[in-house]
């Protein structure tokens, strides 16, 4: 992965091509650390370095190139897998499963999109007994259905769970396309996890 250092112009090509975005150096929800994931990498003909990165918009799967300058390369040890067949999270570390949570994913007018995202947020919660639980992994991806969720960006992400979300069972699918885990779990990935941390989610 790749934290932005300073503020960089997204194009579509290698240093060539209109501007399509821009990176700040720190997330717009929580103002922590901008990373980004990295997905392939060139030079451009007269010599400059630049990345192609997975962008924290719509729609999902979207990727630009930002300049190599613009950043720091960090080695991320960790691998997040969603299967919505199974309705469970598993956690990779240097390529071995460590951990497994049971989930709760997307009903079927609201899946939960599939592809491949990343972590763009980590996000502690006002009161572990809310909605959301502890804490709350805002993810790359987005719903395909709904524009928002109750005036966000629609964007999806891991959290735990509380109030009126502990009415659906872990192995369910009735949420509107997040991914909720037991809090204990939530907590122990938000802690070790970093933004940029790769997670794909599949059927």
């Amino acid at each position: 992965m790749a934290r932005v250092v300073t503020v960089t112009v997204v194009r579509p090509r290698p240093g060539a091509g209109h501007r399509i975005g821009q990176l700040a150096t720190r997330t717009s929800w929580s103002g922590g650390p901008q990373r980004v994931l990295v997905v392939g990498s060139r030079t451009a003909a007269d010599g400059s370095r630049w990345l192609k990165v997975r962008l924290p918009a719509r729609p999902n799967a979207s990727s630009g190139w930002i300049s190599r300058d613009s950043v720091v390369l960090q080695h991320v040890p960790w691998w997040v897998e969603v299967s919505l067949s199974r309705k469970e999270v598993q956690i990779y570390r240097d390529g071995k499963l460590v951990r497994r949570f049971r989930a709760v994913i997307g009903a079927p007018r609201t899946p939960t999109p599939t592809g491949l995202f990343a972590v763009y947020d980590s996000v502690a919660q006002p009161s572990r007994d809310g909605f959301l639980g502890p804490w709350a992994l805002h993810l790359t991806a987005f719903s395909n259905v709904l524009e928002n969720y109750g005036g966000g960006p629609g964007r999806v992400a891991i959290h735990g769970r509380g109030g009126a979300s502990l009415v659906d069972p872990l192995g369910s699918a009735r949420s509107h396309g997040c991914v909720r885990v037991e809090n204990r779990d939530i907590s122990w990935l938000a802690h070790r996890v970093p933004t940029g941390t790769p997670v794909l989610i599949h059927a």
